[in-house]
């Protein structure tokens, strides 16, 4: 901005519109002390000052600005119509001006006199913002520098405090302070540790980091320079960054070796064991092919006796002792005990029978549950019992395993109904992408969600976490019959399927196992399906 002064209106009118013309934003005062006051408030680039002013001149403006520090360096022109000759030329200079124009003037020319000296005002004052710049900037740096050097002094009295080996690189790998452990590992500060020989040089571990850019933590041998040997250690290698950019490298070995040395002999100790393992797998499953004979075998030789003494006492009861009463309820006692011996020995065998492997194979499992509902006809209709059963997908199983599982459940679903009134048994398929019996089935995935439920007599839920246990019964033998082993087989099948198993019950309103088994043993490939059947 320009600031014109001068107490005639007319000609502060005349300057100002030339100068707003050529594009100048101009300020006006009409008096010296009005000039003053508007210095005072603001900055400007240029002054033209007319000398011959009431009250105070333009000389003694031009005094009064150049003693105050903000504009003294505020180029001045002069305007004079009276005062020409030499010696009021020669105070206006020696009052600030740095030129003196008379008047009459030639416009063109005093505006070119005002570009000139804006444009050096500006450039000064621009120089003068960037000095200030610099010198911020010089002020920074130097700060920066002096907390740098202090940061360095203080890091190199750490490292030399610490147990490990520490020493520091510029930001190609030069060496530029190691503390005293480094001289156990090289005589020499410029030296690197010797490394073995089947194993990277700590040059060629630091080239490669310095590639790298990033923090790096590589494990090394070293040689002792007193002992020879040769040492396992953790180099680590830390940038120090100044504006994203790296100065220079912190590196610490951290001895390891004796932890190397105990992981080693945990890895040799932990594979020893693992074929020790291996080998007891091995007579293990021997020992359980053996004791499946064993099984097999003694169950047979203990169900031959069983069955001559249920023959010797029925012919004994029906030839001898049908005259005494009495007799015949011991030997009724006799034959009821050696049935439910005989079914014990069954369950025991089909459950130590689930311990073998198993094949896997794609099946239908309708067609099992046909086969079932077949086979258990004349107890489905003694029972006058209903069974609905869902269209299921082919599943991955072992046939006679699973076979197995809906018999145990169905048979007992039939069992344990009320007295009066008909069971109905619901065995539902869903396809779902979850072993969460909890969360509901979205209709693809790779399980298959099974419900059986009925309208039998239920149990107290406080119990249902052992009903799955060998030999748990819920109910005294003669109100029912059974072994206590069947849901145990159960459980045991849907382990053998890797899958899970889940009930819910309530006294006297039924019973819901909730069965999920991967559809695929190999890969849980999605399937979709749903439909039912009756039967």
């Amino acid at each position: 901005m320009i600031l014109i002064v001068d107490d005639k209106r007319e000609n502060l009118f005349s300057l100002q519109r030339l100068l707003q013309i050529h594009k100048f934003k101009v300020d006006t005062a009409n008096s010296g002390e009005e000039a003053l006051k508007k210095i005072l408030k603001n900055f400007y680039a240029l002054i033209i000052l007319d000398v011959q002013m009431p009250g105070m001149d333009g000389f003694e403006v031009a005094e009064a600005i150049s003693g105050y520090g903000r504009s003294k360096e505020t180029p001045i022109i002069f305007l004079s119509a009276v005062k020409i000759n030499k010696t009021f030329i020669t105070k206006g200079y020696d009052s600030g001006g740095i030129d003196y124009v008379t008047k009459p003037f030639d416009p063109d020319v005093l505006l070119l006199k005002v570009k000139t000296f804006h444009r050096l005002s500006e450039q000064r004052r621009e120089l003068k913002d960037i000095q200030l710049i610099l010198q911020e900037e010089i002020e920074f740096r130097k700060k920066a520098e002096k907390e740098l050097s202090h940061s360095i002094e203080e890091l190199r009295s750490i490292l030399e405090s610490i147990p490990q080996i520490a020493f520091l690189t510029d930001a190609n790998g030069a060496v530029e302070f190691v503390n005293q452990h480094w001289f156990n590992y090289s005589n020499d500060k410029l030296v690197f540790p010797e490394t073995a020989p089947d194993g990277e040089t700590i040059a060629e571990c630091m080239q490669a980091t310095i590639r790298s850019r990033e923090q790096q933590v590589i494990d090394v041998s070293i040689r002792n320079l007193k002992t020879g040997q040769f040492r396992f250690h953790r180099l680590s290698v830390t940038p120090v960054k100044k504006d994203d950019r790296i100065i220079r490298w912190v590196n610490i070995f951290t001895d390891i070796h004796d932890q190397k040395m105990a992981n080693q002999l945990l890895e040799q100790r932990v594979a020893e064991r693992t074929e020790e393992l291996h080998k007891i797998n091995i007579e293990l499953e021997a020992s359980n092919h053996d004791l499946q004979q064993y099984a097999s075998v003694a169950s047979h030789d203990l169900k031959e006796p069983l069955r001559k003494i249920q023959i010797y006492s029925d012919r004994i009861r029906n030839q001898y002792l049908k005259s005494d009463s009495d007799v015949d309820v011991y030997m009724n006692k006799i034959m009821t005990s050696s049935q439910r011996m005989t079914i014990l020995i069954n369950d025991l065998l089909n459950y130590s029978r689930l311990s073998g492997d198993g094949l896997f194979e794609i099946t239908n499992i309708n067609t099992i549950l046909e086969e079932l509902i077949f086979d258990l006809e004349l107890l489905i209709a003694e029972k006058n019992a209903s069974i609905n059963i869902s269209v299921f997908p082919e599943m991955e199983v072992i046939p006679g395993q699973i076979r197995q599982l809906f018999q145990n459940i169905i048979s007992n679903s039939i069992k344990f109904s009320k007295k009066d009134l008909p069971p109905v048994i619901d065995i539902t398929a869903e396809i779902t992408d979850s072993r969460n019996p909890d969360l509901d089935p979205t209709g693809s995935g790779g399980y298959c969600r099974i419900t059986i439920s009925d309208n039998g007599i239920g149990f107290n839920e406080i119990y249902k976490d052992k009903i799955f246990n060998m030999f748990q019964r819920l109910h005294s033998k003669e109100a029912f019959e059974g072994t206590g082993i069947g849901l145990a087989i159960v459980k045991k099948i849907i382990d053998k399927h890797n899958g899970v198993i889940t009930v819910q019950s309530k006294e006297d309103r039924g019973t819901s196992f909730t069965l999920i088994l991967p559809i695929f043993q190999s890969s849980n490939i999605p399937v979709k399906a749903n439909a039912s059947a009756n039967i």
